[in-house]
């Protein structure tokens, strides 16, 4: 980074993209303001971290958690210049009719509503400053659907949209916007997604040669310090082994 004592907020900063994202810009000159639910997993982050850092423990399907924490931060603290929204995932790969409300509500808080909130409360002050940037973490679920993705799909479509829209706002104001869009990345992303089930989480990654999570570190470290006139919008990853299916056809026996 070009100026010292930048501050990287990166929400979601205990899972596999978050620590990839903190090793990655280690040896830049910045502080790190790391989010989590946890105070056990950002306390053992916080020991390895090797640079100024700052942890806030908040569960972010909490609209007023957040609220309390932002508060609650020393000012200086919220000059943020890179936000990292890091925090999603997806619940259950069953059909739409088949998954539960609660499911659904857990991505759309986590996927949607805490993106938009954390990046609500960081970009007065972007403004104010005339710096900043935006990096948004989401997934090229956002563009190819696909059976059980039916929320987290709708979400990912959301926060590319309001990357995209950002920019059409901030054009002026010297704030970047960015989205990166993974593909099939080897994390715990899996494991989640079906609620601790090892098997089913290791057969979406056997033998296909994924994506690592240092993988996408690299292309958000690589955004995050192009030219200040240079804004990156958008960052479509895939293993070499994954590309967009063809579309689905019904045929019932009675065609």
């Amino acid at each position: 980074m070009s100026k010292t004592d930048k501050i990287i907020c990166i929400t979601g900063a205990t899972g596999d993209f978050g620590k990839a994202f903190i090793k990655r810009f280690q040896n830049d000159d910045v502080k790190f303001l790391l989010w989590g639910r946890s105070p056990e997993k950002l306390n053992a982050l916080s020991e390895v971290c090797e640079q100024p850092n700052y942890m806030v423990t908040c569960d972010l399907s909490d609209t007023s958690a957040i609220e309390k924490a932002w508060q609650d931060l020393d000012p200086k603290w919220r000059t943020i210049d890179v936000l990292i929204n890091n925090a999603g995932g997806a619940i259950g790969g069953e059909p739409a009719n088949e998954t539960s409300f609660k499911d659904w509500s857990m991505m759309i808080d986590i996927n949607i509503r805490s993106l938009a909130h954390i990046t609500h409360l960081a970009l007065p002050d972007m403004i104010k400053r005339q710096t900043g940037h935006i990096i948004n973490i989401g997934s090229i679920a956002g563009t190819y659907p696909y059976p059980g993705g039916h929320v987290y799909c709708a979400a990912k479509a959301f926060v590319q949209q309001f990357s995209l829209a950002l920019r059409a706002d901030l054009f002026d104001k010297n704030v970047r916007v960015t989205n990166i869009e993974p593909g099939m990345t080897e994390t715990q992303f899996s494991k989640v997604r079906y609620k601790g089930d090892e098997d089913k989480a290791a057969a979406v990654y056997n033998n296909a040669n994924p994506m690592q999570a240092e993988d996408i570190a690299q292309a958000v470290h690589w955004a995050a310090t192009m030219p200040a006139h240079v804004n990156i919008n958008r960052i479509e990853m895939m293993p070499t082994t994954q590309a967009p299916g063809p579309l689905q056809v019904y045929r019932s026996s009675n065609s």
